[in-house]
């Protein structure tokens, strides 16, 4: 069985051999990742796995279409082998790992749990900041367990998912949170689950790109998300830009909307054991071992480049002033629900 992941990174040379050290472990067997216009040796790095049978590596370095670097990338996808030759696909980011809590916490495990499921949504869980300010070289996974509680109301974006599906020829197109380009005369025949071990509406086999808030999403496996990292971490993310949404700018909004840090979730340590050879095995070639402690050292310069502008600089100010982000209770959130309905509606007049 092949399980394929799809990643597009740009200078994240820094974490990349730990996130594909956790997902070997959880049970990814191909890895096809696209890269543009990195400063820091990403590229370089992804070279190297190439050259090592890690990984596929493909330049992403444009022109791009309207929808993107992100969507660029997929398009490319869909032509490639490695898409057309997997069984089993999942689109990823590099702040997102893959948290199986069923049988040995692999990929057949989950199956085993869902054997009629043709896709199955891996919702979004958001670990915030826990008022980490500096950047360290060490594991994310272990530095940031502080998280949403288990059952959000608000905002929608906290219970948006990402697809694990079967490549059977159904849907078409590789997509960002869901696979895309339908036949319509098998969607129908689809069998969408959620982790839980729900069966979904048929909604979710054409366009739903988050799980319904306000219940348990978790019990079978979550996506563990890191969208903001520490604060330094931060400032980067915005310097380098959006994949997807290009011309928005990352501020104090995108982080509010995700800086949750009232449980602590420490259940992704499952495959830590795993997690960790993998990593040493990689890092016991040389060539790898100095492209990652270069991309950290230019994590470390950029950052102090950056802090001599203003933006940047007003940017991590607002950081280091912004408390954690507070939960909205289900009375609040159903007003704002409301409201959004009713906008959506008037939409569709």
């Amino acid at each position: 069985m092949k399980f394929l992941a799809i990643l597009t990174v740009r200078n994240e040379g820094a974490f990349l051999l730990e996130w594909l050290a956790h997902h070997r472990a959880v049970g990814f067997t191909d890895f096809l990742v696209f890269s543009n216009d990195c400063q820091d040796g990403t590229d370089t790095m992804l070279d190297r796995l190439d050259a090592m049978g890690q990984i596929k590596h493909v330049r992403n370095d444009g022109p791009y279409d309207k929808g993107g670097i992100q969507f660029t990338a997929l398009k490319t996808a869909d032509k490639l082998n490695i898409v057309k030759k997997a069984d089993w696909i999942l689109p990823l980011d590099v702040d997102e790992f893959v948290n199986i809590h069923t049988g040995d916490g692999t990929l057949p495990a989950l199956l085993t749990a869902l054997p009629d499921a043709t896709a199955i949504t891996l919702t979004w869980k958001l670990f915030g900041n826990a008022d980490q300010v500096r950047f360290i070289d060490a594991p994310v996974v272990d530095q940031f367990t502080k998280c949403v509680p288990d059952i959000m109301h608000w905002p929608w974006r906290a219970s948006m998912f990402k697809t694990f599906y079967v490549n059977d020829g159904t849907y078409r197109k590789v997509g960002v949170h869901r696979p895309r380009n339908p036949d319509p005369d098998r969607v129908n025949a689809t069998r969408w689950y959620d982790c839980e071990g729900r069966t979904l509406s048929d909604k979710f086999k054409n366009k739903r790109i988050f799980s319904n808030f306000g219940q348990p999403n978790y019990k079978l496996a979550q996506l563990n998300h890191y969208p903001l990292g520490a604060m330094e971490s931060y400032v980067l993310k915005a310097d380098r830009g959006r994949a997807v949404h290009a011309k928005d700018i990352l501020g104090l909004d995108y982080w509010i909307e995700r800086n949750f840090n009232t449980d602590t979730d420490t259940s992704i340590q499952t495959n830590a054991e795993q997690r960790t050879n993998i990593t040493q095995e990689l890092m016991a070639d040389k060539v790898l071992a100095k492209l990652h402690k270069d991309a950290v050292a230019w994590r470390k310069t950029r950052f102090d480049a950056l802090m001599e502008k203003e933006p940047f600089r007003a940017l991590f100010g607002r950081l280091l002033m912004a408390p954690p982000s507070r939960p909205v209770p289900q009375k609040a959130a159903k007003f704002m629900v409301r409201y959004a309905n009713l906008a959506r509606q008037k939409a569709g007049n």
